[in-house]
């Protein structure tokens, strides 16, 4: 007798499978757009790098092109890779890493240690124009292949000073030369290396010369906007070997397949981080996240942050957060509890390192956490793709990923003694550098509290601007302005006009052309200093001027800053002799709310593009008035200020 088996159930299919299907089917380009939440859930809290690369190399199938043509929003990256040692597991690696950052990538991969001849030679694809990042992945052999036998530790400091000679020349001829970011890699030294030397004196001094080397790497970085230097020694106290030795005999595999995927996730970042898109706010849970308990039902007393074993990993894990936030990221708490209670201990608590001044937002009540996450994003006016979210609950990390997969979710556990590795893993708020704006981005955004206050007491809008006294000074970028400019380019969104993304080279070479105007805007009101809120880059072919880009912070919309700069702007290329202005503005999925920005200042409109990208044209007859509420101070190539009211 044949007995037939049923399931009432579908066993649950994982994400890998899911992958797979979707490449079997032929919609993979179609449904990439999802793909970064299949990742994040198939390599789990811990980051299984190894899931990962698997993924990659069923992405690497994928057409960027494809994905490109079906989601026009989406930008594929360019990548060269360059190395010493063979490199075949960095590619699915890089592959996985990008795409759990929603970016397709090609990779141009070179041959087997070619890195002399690959940056020595501009045709090579390290050259090619459109690449971002040029990888070159070193290992410690490009040093001690060089060394005679026998050698002492005179041999290998002389090496090893003629190496970093000749990685200083051609790092000089990529920034020159090149079209992206160079990035280079310290280098590991083994014990297979150090105990050649039997003598420990001897020992000791290689390892100072070889850290030397090192230091002298990253100084290069330090010197070059566009080199970047991945330090790979935290990369290696992560555990696991740094290779296998009988893979590095016989395949020539220096650097191994799990230091390569840490690596593959720091160039993840880095690409993300050159894009302007790193995280803006990081939004937390209460019980169980910050402090040990349940404050609904252990109360004030039964909860801890400290004077515990387990409530000192809440601690630090405070403090963390604390450092994140002084360095320009916005703190919000999402939890489900009632606001007084949370408000209580975040006042009056001992254990507490973090207090209510700290956060922006502190939303306690019992609403879903999505929503909660709108909105804390509507009050900051940001877009919820600029949040991370941290929560031990595996509910609500799995309700916020599917309902709002744009916000990056850490998924903390049960043990707090993890809480901060996973918070820091995946450097979701890298940037390149640090603008003074950004420490005080923070009260900045607190300020606009009392800002709010003052205009829901005042009778009409125009009664609020006037109360507001803004202060508003245009003139050109100073040398310390320069990072923040480029930050802006970067990280603005919504009030960007044409979205070209600028690196800080890019903005100093701008600056120094001929006929060029790269201006800054900085703003002050009653409340303080808002900073540099907003950027104009402008140039003159003989009397007609034009535009090229127009950015403006979203926390100072609608003031008026806008049309004052605009009017300053069009009111000396007048007084310039020019006949005509010229400006654009070219779509994308965030900036449709300034599509009729110009036409609003009298610009006409002479061409539009299938793309919806559109071209307009002011004859300098009728400039728009600086608006009365506030007062401007503008200086143009360092003529003489002047104000108007």
């Amino acid at each position: 007798m044949t007995t037939a088996v049923t399931t009432t159930e579908t066993e649950r299919v994982g994400p890998l499978d899911r992958l797979r299907a979707l490449h079997q089917e032929g919609r993979l380009a179609e449904e990439y757009p999802s793909v970064p939440g299949l990742l994040a859930e198939l390599i789990g809290p811990d980051g299984d790098l190894a899931a990962l690369a698997r993924a990659g190399r069923l992405l690497a199938r994928v057409s960027p092109d494809a994905v490109r043509e079906r989601h026009p929003g989406v930008q594929p990256a360019t990548v060269a890779v360059t190395g010493h040692g063979m490199l075949d597991a960095l590619t699915p690696a890089l592959t996985g890493q990008f795409a759990r950052h929603g970016i397709p990538l090609r990779t141009f991969d070179a041959e087997y240690d070619s890195w002399l001849r690959d940056l020595q030679d501009t045709t090579s694809p390290l050259y090619a124009p459109g690449t971002e990042l040029a990888l070159c992945v070193l290992d410690a052999q490009v040093v001690f292949d060089e060394l005679p036998l026998p050698w002492q530790v005179a041999d290998l400091a002389a090496a090893l000073e003629a190496r970093l000679r000749q990685i200083t020349a051609l790092v000089a001829r990529y920034t020159e030369h090149g079209p992206g970011t160079l990035v280079l890699n310290t280098l590991p030294l083994l014990p297979a290396h150090t105990h050649q030397l039997v003598d420990h004196a001897s020992r000791t001094e290689l390892s100072l010369r070889w850290r030397e080397f090192n230091c002298g790497l990253l100084r290069l970085a330090a010197e070059h906007p566009r080199l970047h230097v991945v330090d790979l020694d935290p990369l290696v106290a992560e555990g696991g070997p740094v290779r296998d030795s009988r893979l590095a005999a016989y395949a020539k595999v220096h650097l191994g397949e799990e230091l390569l995927g840490r690596y593959a996730r720091e160039i993840g970042h880095l690409a993300r981080t050159l894009r302007g898109r790193a995280k803006k706010v990081l939004v937390v849970d209460a019980d169980n996240t910050l402090w040990d308990g349940i404050l609904g039902d252990d109360g004030p007393d039964g909860i801890a942050a400290a004077t515990t074993y387990r409530g000192e990993a809440f601690g630090k894990f405070q403090r963390v957060v604390k450092q994140i936030g002084a360095q320009g990221v916005l703190l919000a708490v999402c939890s489900k509890n009632d606001r007084e209670p949370v408000l209580g201990v975040l006042r009056d608590h001992p254990d507490m390192t973090l207090r209510e001044a700290d956060f922006t937002r502190v939303n306690a009540n019992w609403d879903p956490k999505d929503g909660n996450l709108r909105d804390i994003a509507a009050r900051l006016n940001l877009g919820v793709d600029s949040f991370v979210f941290a929560d031990d609950s595996p509910f609500e990390c799995g309700l916020v990923a599917s309902s709002l997969p744009q916000v990056a979710v850490v998924r903390l556990d049960e043990e707090p003694a993890l809480h901060v590795d996973r918070l820091l893993a995946d450097g979701w708020f890298d940037v390149r550098a640090l603008t003074a704006e950004d420490r005080l981005r923070a009260g900045q955004y607190r300020s606009e509290a009392a800002r709010q206050d003052l205009q829901d007491s005042a009778g009409s809008m125009e009664d609020y601007l006037r109360a507001l006294d803004i202060r508003l000074e245009v003139s050109p970028v100073r040398d310390h302005e320069v990072s923040r400019i480029a930050q802006i380019t970067l990280r603005t969104n919504q009030f960007n006009l044409t979205t070209r993304r600028l690196q800080e080279a890019d903005v100093r070479r701008l600056r120094a052309e001929p006929g060029r105007l790269v201006l800054a805007m900085r703003a002050r009101d009653r409340f303080g200093d808002n900073g540099v809120i907003g950027a104009v880059f402008a140039h003159g072919d003989g009397d007609t001027w034009t535009i090229d880009n127009m950015l403006l912070s979203c926390r100072v919309f609608a003031r008026g800053i806008e049309q004052a700069t605009v009017s300053s702007l069009l009111a000396h290329a007048r007084d310039s002799g020019a006949a005509a202005v010229h400006a654009g503005y070219r779509p994308t999925a965030k900036n449709h709310r300034v599509r009729d920005f110009w036409p609003s200042l009298g610009f006409a409109t002479t061409a539009e593009s299938e793309d919806g990208a559109l071209e307009f044209r002011h004859d300098l007859t009728d400039v728009p008035p600086v608006p009365e509420h506030l007062s401007l101070t503008v200086s143009f190539s360092g003529e003489t200020t002047e104000s108007t009211v």
